[in-house]
């Protein structure tokens, strides 16, 4: 399988049995809209479908991993159910699409990655991160319930206190902190990030089939048990949240500025 259905803003580069993902928005810094989040959703069970597959590498292309949601995509979602039911019926096949993916996935964090680029890196199996880059997931202070990866696998991956901190917070975790808290597994240069995740999933890509999909299933048995028991509530508190009136508030706030910026 050589053609990836993932809308505009995904690339799929085959090299051999490694399917290099890259987000492409740059100039958004790679930031949510509906279809890039829709991308997504359709990405994994085609990775699945793919015979030839054996490792992903996800990363984003410009200078960041993922800035997290587009304003102006929220501020839809916040106004029209029928978009916002569609949006959290794609973060649900997010969440278990990379779960229970049956190749690898390695992340290549080469930005910030921050909102759905966080929970990217919290569902990925092996992670690699620039030194200059830093993970947060700002959902609460937004006025958003987190549905879609920190607060659901973060107890699994760091304890249980640290992920409330950091999930209620939102507060940025650079990428040596995130390493020494064990949400990803190396920090290495900004230039060689990309390099030493796809050394990683050729090495990966060399070894048994079987063993290696075989060997994650078991694993991401314990994640899929997590996230079966909390993802109907975390996206119903979602999908609550999208109507707060905190959420509005936020969200003017940050239009307005963000029209500032564009000046007349």
């Amino acid at each position: 399988m050589s053609k990836y259905e993932v809308g505009p803003h995904i690339q799929v580069e085959v090299d051999g049995p490694v399917r290099i993902v890259r987000l492409d928005r740059p100039e958004q810094l790679n930031a949510t809209n509906h279809e890039l989040h829709a991308g997504l959703a359709a990405l994994f069970p085609q990775i699945d479908a793919d015979g030839e597959a054996r490792v992903v590498v996800l990363t984003g292309n410009g200078r960041a991993f993922s800035a997290g949601g587009d304003f102006g995509y929220l501020d839809e979602l916040s106004r029209d159910p029928v978009l916002r039911s569609q949006t959290l019926a794609h973060g649900r096949q997010i969440v278990t699409g990379m779960v229970g993916c049956r190749v690898p996935v390695v992340a290549a964090v080469n930005g910030p990655a921050v909102g759905l680029g966080c929970s990217l890196v919290a569902l990925s199996d092996i992670v690699f991160m620039a030194a200059s880059a830093h993970l947060a997931d700002p959902h609460v202070a937004l006025g958003l319930v987190a549905a879609d990866g920190g607060p659901v696998t973060w107890p699994l991956l760091m304890s249980l206190q640290l992920a409330k901190e950091y999930a209620l917070t939102g507060d940025r975790i650079p990428a040596r902190r995130a390493a020494e808290i064990g949400l990803v597994n190396h920090v290495v240069p900004d230039d060689e990030v990309l390099a030493q995740a796809l050394d990683c999933a050729r090495r990966i890509a060399a070894l048994p089939q079987g063993a290696v999909e075989d060997t994650k299933r078991v694993l991401n048995l314990h994640l899929e048990r997590a996230v079966l028991a909390t993802l109907d509530f975390a996206l119903a508190a979602e999908d609550r949240s999208f109507t707060s009136p905190e959420l509005r508030a936020n969200l003017d706030r940050l239009l307005a500025k963000q029209d500032q910026r564009k000046g007349p």
